[in-house]
């Protein structure tokens, strides 16, 4: 743990104020990392992180405040400078070219004097050495796009720190890896922590904050609310201070009265990704589905769907054989997918969100190929009051919502089309913990009223505190049945997940 008393900080932030048109981001925010610490930055969506580090990593200037390194004063007035001054900031996207290969990817954009093999050979040793320091070996010479995700990242880190990094800040570094994976990762902070390099870790993931962090700063609506190291405040008092409000129950699980069923699926396949898939879905039941990432959860979904063909097996629909061979039919059968992947697959991020309400049910709010705006507009807005989406107006462009928004947004869409198997593929996936509580709330809700819910999720603590039942994959195939979720672990989960056993829990 880092002694701060006796340490002049790596970073100072002090009294950090931005704004844009219409709205104040920061406001008199102060920030602190040392060296060889893990500072955890927390917040709700819309809080300010996001503005912080753009304004670390010299993107955007800060209206008043200043910067100090070292104890110096430091004007980070361009992205160049930030890399100068020592900082290197890896995104969620990792911004890497996935069509060159890893050495190429960590030199990009660096100038040099060397030509042709010279500098190919330079750079092979410079990347090899980084990988070395990092602890984690990779095939310098294999193109981004054909590494594994976790592989990419270990490049976007090798890539800051060949530009002498020293501050590093990872944003969401967990949000697409494996458990496995996440455990490399955790090596590899302690490795760089080692080095003296302070890392600046952005996670909503509270789990990894308190595996991996030192000490947590917390901002809401633009203002620092608190910060401790991380043995002094419980995960209840960390939601407290992102939220401004306290939650009973971070997983607000309503005990359901699970009815008839609705949905059976029997015998699904598509090899090798889908493998003989068999269950079923009750009215007013939440069923979650677990597994690592690869075991065929989405690809079997997206058959139910009808996005992808099957090769066999049946679904039935209460009780009656359906079958379903494009979204289309899927939807006029009552069946909804909210994607994993809402910006791509959920929304047009460019359209307004009531026209992207509207997409999806034109029946209702078009004759004569008009749209009668009018009523769609009552349509929208009435969900807007439903699902408490935070919205100015049905105008606003569906990019500008925060994750949490966009996503009730897709779950009206849906539930105009009065549809009655709600699938929830990682539906929390990138939402601050307020929103995500919301989400739970929603589900409870409507399965309340009798709507059958699949979910998939990651989260293991997520899949034990909202399912009633949990179905288990592994490489395509059900590795088991959990049907009684409070009464099993997350390591019970993890070993149905890695084929260590098959079993009904």
């Amino acid at each position: 743990m880092i002694d701060s008393s006796s340490t002049v900080p790596l970073l100072e932030m002090k009294a950090i104020s931005k704004s844009f048109p219409g709205v104040r981001a920061l406001n008199n925010v102060d920030l602190t990392l040392h060296s060889g610490e893990v500072l955890a930055l927390l917040g709700e969506n819309g809080a300010g992180k996001s503005t912080l580090i753009k304004i670390l990593g010299g993107a955007h200037t800060p209206d008043e405040g200043t910067v100090f390194i070292d104890g110096k004063q430091t004007r980070m007035d361009s992205p160049t400078a930030a890399q100068r001054a020592g900082v290197g900031v890896i995104y969620q996207d990792f911004n890497l070219v996935p069509a060159l290969t890893a050495r190429e990817n960590i030199f990009l954009g660096q100038h040099s004097h060397l030509l042709g093999r010279t500098k190919k050979s330079e750079e092979r040793r410079k990347a090899e050495s980084l990988f070395k320091r990092i602890g984690i070996d990779v095939n310098i010479e294999s193109l981004c796009r054909d590494l594994p995700v976790a592989q990419q990242q270990i490049v976007a880190i090798a890539k800051v720190l060949s530009l002498d990094a020293r501050i590093v800040v990872m944003d969401e570094p967990t949000a697409a890896l494996t458990p496995r994976e996440v455990k490399g990762l955790a090596a590899v902070i302690d490795e760089l922590k080692s080095q003296g390099i302070g890392i600046i870790y952005i996670s909503h993931r509270l789990d990894e904050i308190e595996q991996f962090a030192d000490r947590i700063t917390v901002l809401r609506d633009g203002k620092h609310v608190g910060g401790r190291p991380i043995g002094q405040i419980t995960r209840d008092e960390m939601i407290e201070l992102m939220v401004g409000r306290s939650l009973e129950n971070e997983f607000p699980k309503a005990k359901s009265q699970a009815g008839d069923v609705l949905l059976t699926v029997k015998n699904l396949s598509r090899a090798p990704v889908v493998q003989n898939i068999s269950f079923s879905l009750h009215r007013g039941e939440i069923l979650g589905f677990a597994g690592l990432v690869g075991a065929g959860r989405t690809e079997t979904v997206r058959l139910l769907f009808g996005v992808d063909a099957k090769e066999s097996g049946e679904i039935w629909l209460d009780g009656s054989k359906v079958n379903i061979t494009s979204p289309a039919q899927a939807i006029r059968h009552g069946i909804c997918l909210l994607t994993e992947d809402r910006n791509s697959q959920g929304l047009v991020s460019g359209m307004s969100v009531q026209e992207n309400f509207g997409l999806a049910n034109m029946k209702w709010f078009s004759k004569l190929g008009f749209v009668n705006s009018k009523n769609e507009g009552l349509a929208f807005n009435n969900y807007v009051d439903q699902l408490t989406i935070k919205v100015t107006d049905g105008s606003q462009i569906a990019q500008t919502l925060s994750g949490g928004n966009q996503q009730k947004v897709v779950l009206a869409k849906w539930l105009q089309q009065n549809a009655e198997v709600l699938i929830f593929d990682e539906p929390t996936r990138g939402i601050d913990v307020g929103a995500k509580y919301e989400i739970y709330l929603l589900m409870n809700e409507l399965a309340a009223q009798g709507k059958a819910i699949l979910m998939i999720s990651s989260e293991l603590p997520e899949i034990l505190g909202m399912s009633d039942r949990i179905i288990v994959m592994h490489e395509g195939k059900v590795a088991g049945e959990i049907t009684d979720p409070a009464e099993v672990t997350q390591e019970d989960v993890m070993r149905l997940a890695t084929g260590s056993v098959m079993a009904t829990m």
